[in-house]
């Protein structure tokens, strides 16, 4: 929200973009707090930024970031810009297909793609493309502006993605991944040496109250989602692990959070600490060898290899394998001969 004010002249006309009724049984809240639970990609300096302007207002007056919310307030927020609708710009962007019929498909993400059009990415995404290639995919109720998309994964992960081509298939795979009878088996490249050869985090995730883009793990379980990773050692390279993660849940960023929370971030992972050296010296031929499998995968070390589903009309399982990509293999490869030379 910041940035978005910093270049509105004050005769820029502004416009609506959110518009808030207070539940009657909301607990006083202060605003900047409120608000960080309701927008979404927005920082609370973001807010706090915003409302010092005088864009957030409060039943059409200005408030303070302190001003506690209560039942029967009415919160607008405005910016220079008219807000986006749903409406999704076709794009001819390849795509890499695994399988395909008529009610389904399953889709190689290639990393580097957004699954959808959101703030900051409104085109270049998957979606954009399966619009281009295909007519009247059915979407899901609320998730209006996704069309075919059943679930996603993470911008700069790449790997395996089902898409829904009718409303049939839709609903049974929603169904299935609420049922969390989908086998997602991912590939992780994790900082450190993995003690336990096998095992299973089961702890909260939700988002950090201090920045809505991370989520963190809630050992208390006081507030959050249920989410249940089970992992496993692949390769161990003294001082990272190839590690198989099978998701029971699929909670936003779950894989990256649980490694995080178990003391293993991904390499390469810029928004959970992975994008320093967290195990291995700080001299200077290793730190350039880091910095060399830094520039080979530029991204978190995640990919989706495998999914499993019932295909709702064939009426039978369906399992697909994905290659792992080649700046994947590069970084291991430089790992292995690392390790063998040192």
């Amino acid at each position: 929200m910041q940035n978005q004010y910093e270049d509105i002249d004050e005769n820029d006309e502004l416009y609506e973009h959110h518009r808030i009724e207070i539940d009657p049984n909301q607990a006083p809240l202060r605003i900047d707090k409120f608000l960080m639970a309701r927008l979404p990609n927005v920082t609370r300096n973001g807010i706090q930024a915003g409302i010092k302007e005088g864009y957030v207002k409060v039943n059409e007056e200005s408030v303070k970031a302190n001003y506690k919310v209560k039942s029967g307030d009415v919160i607008t927020v405005e910016l220079p810009k008219p807000p986006r609708d749903t409406e999704v710009i076709p794009e001819d962007i390849p795509l890499n297909i695994m399988y395909e019929d008529k009610d389904l498909m399953v889709v190689n993400k290639e990393p580097g793609m957004v699954a959808h059009p959101a703030h900051g990415n409104w085109s270049g995404t998957l979606v954009n493309a399966l619009t281009f290639h295909f007519n009247n995919l059915p979407e899901m109720e609320g998730n209006e502006g996704r069309p075919g998309l059943v679930h996603r994964i993470d911008k700069n992960t790449s790997g395996l993605l089902v898409v829904a081509k009718t409303k049939v298939a839709m609903d049974s795979l929603a169904k299935q991944f609420y049922d969390h009878s989908i086998e997602r088996t991912y590939y992780a490249i994790v900082w450190g040496e993995v003690e336990e050869d096998e095992g299973t985090i089961d702890v909260n995730l939700g988002r950090s109250e201090k920045d809505r883009r991370i989520t963190i793990a809630i050992e208390d379980g006081s507030r959050g989602r249920h989410a249940i990773t089970h992992y496993k050692v692949i390769r161990r390279l003294r001082y990272v692990t190839l590690i198989q993660c099978n998701l029971e849940t699929g909670r936003t960023h779950q894989i990256r959070a649980h490694m995080k929370y178990l003391g293993h971030p991904l390499f390469n992972d810029a928004t959970y600490g992975g994008d320093k050296i967290l195990k291995g010296t700080r001299f200077t031929k290793y730190k350039a060898f880091v910095d060399n499998c830094f520039k080979a995968m530029p991204r978190q070390a995640l990919h989706a290899k495998s999914l499993g589903f019932y295909h709702p009309v064939k009426k039978e399982d369906v399992q697909l394998e994905s290659d792992l990509p080649q700046d994947f293999i590069d970084v291991l490869e430089k790992w292995d001969n690392y390790v063998k030379h040192t």
